[in-house]
């Protein structure tokens, strides 16, 4: 197993447009970031596995037919019989912006437990990737520090994706504490540069990934949108350029970014890993999510490898 992903799956009831009488219309899409990501880099050629919890309804048995269709193994997921598949409202502007809705209170992806992510699940795998969703309230976030902290103990490379939501967290100073908490357990961290300063107190991204950098991380993404990302190695830094496109939706780019990124990086050796072949397994990155975000929907919208022209 190349990447293992822990955290949410949900359904994204995505704005499509308007009726003749100007009542918003909605496409049910599978989501979650974990899960986005772990079907990004199966598509590119990683080997992945999700685990995570849905309900015992007709939306959880939908996402784990998406994860198993795209690739992704999903003897991981948990079904809860007692709380509901969760629900994210994804209303998009004219620019293709997105603004979230959760309907998340008490729902399935909350409740995934510690013991529910075994010693061997973790084992298997070189990666493993979480985002903060999962934090934001007990027992996934204490599963998901747990589960995290075993897999470190294991030698497993760590990669940690904020992916901040404010209408998710009490207020800001708790989504901060709680986002920064793992920090020092991570060796791969995707922000993007609204979330930089977040985290850092700068939007200069020199500065603020050179402090993160403190903290023992040893690849670091700030992801520009249409411009880029720029990226730390260490102390070496640098820009890669994005890819132009027509903007159809901007749900699930970055977690394609980051799939993307990470299905290359899981065959490397970090250690023996050069600026040049970062910047080439950056610029497939940047190429793959703006094929996503030329098109509707989060996991729909990603490429394949020959899409990717490989």
């Amino acid at each position: 197993m190349d990447i293992l992903t822990i955290g949410e799956i949900l359904i994204d009831l995505t704005q499509t447009g308007k009726d003749p009488q100007g009542i918003p219309q909605f496409a049910a899409n599978p989501g979650g970031a974990p899960a986005n990501l772990a079907v990004a880099a199966a598509k590119l050629g990683a080997k992945t596995a999700f685990v995570g919890k849905v309900g015992a309804d007709a939306f959880g048995r939908y996402l784990i037919e998406v994860l198993a269709e795209n690739g992704v193994d999903v003897s991981g997921v948990k079904t809860d019989e007692a709380h509901p598949t969760t629900m994210a409202v994804v209303s998009v502007d004219a620019s293709g912006e997105r603004d979230f809705s959760f309907y998340r209170q008490a729902n399935a992806d909350v409740m995934l437990c510690a013991e529910e992510i075994p010693d061997a699940v973790l084992q298997e795998a070189k990666m493993v990737h979480f985002g903060s969703v999962s934090l934001t309230a007990d027992p996934s976030r204490s599963a998901t520090l747990d589960a995290v902290g075993r897999a470190k103990a294991m030698g497993k490379i760590i990669t940690y994706d904020p992916n901040y939501r404010a209408n998710l967290w009490p207020d800001a100073k708790t989504a901060v504490e709680q986002m920064k908490a793992p920090l020092g357990l991570v060796d791969i961290l995707k922000v993007s540069d609204e979330e930089l300063p977040l985290l850092t107190g700068t939007t200069d991204c020199a500065a603020g990934t050179a402090q993160l950098a403190e903290q023992g991380i040893g690849l670091i993404f700030v992801t520009l949108g249409p411009d880029g990302v720029f990226y730390r190695m260490g102390e070496k830094t640098g820009h890669v350029a994005g890819v132009p496109c027509k903007v159809g939706d901007t749900n699930g780019a970055g977690d394609t970014f980051f799939g993307a990124a990470l299905s290359k990086l899981c065959k490397e050796d970090r250690n023996a890993l050069t600026v040049q072949r970062l910047e080439e397994i950056l610029a497939f990155a940047n190429k793959a999510a703006s094929i996503t975000t030329s098109r509707r929907g989060a996991i729909p919208a990603m490429p394949s490898l020959e899409e990717m022209g490989e």
